[in-house]
């Protein structure tokens, strides 16, 4: 810090102030520094956007989509959480035993 400070002194450079002056100040919290410094990246990208959704739009079709198609819901038709538990029990068991 003491480096800094002598640096400025030579140069008078305008930026060099604000960093030292900026050394000074208290520090923001970290969870502040961290969305800033992402929310900064996001404004800056071109290409990452694009990307982005790419990859939002196949955790859509990976969540939603295929889950409404090949997971059907097979606990919806017991009434009651007894009836599920036995059910579920059951068919461990018995494909346990029977494998």
């Amino acid at each position: 810090m003491l480096f800094l400070f002598l640096y400025t002194k030579k140069t008078n450079s305008p930026n060099l102030l604000l960093l030292k002056n900026d050394i000074n100040m208290k520090r923001e919290p970290i969870y502040m520094r961290i969305y800033r410094f992402y929310l900064e990246g996001f404004h800056e990208m071109k290409l990452g956007r694009t990307l982005w959704l790419i990859i939002l739009v196949k955790l859509f079709i990976l969540f939603f989509i295929l889950k409404l198609f090949f997971f059907p819901n097979y606990l919806g038709k017991f009434e009651g959480e007894e009836a599920k538990e036995e059910h579920v029990s059951g068919e461990l068991t018995g494909r346990a035993m029977n494998p």
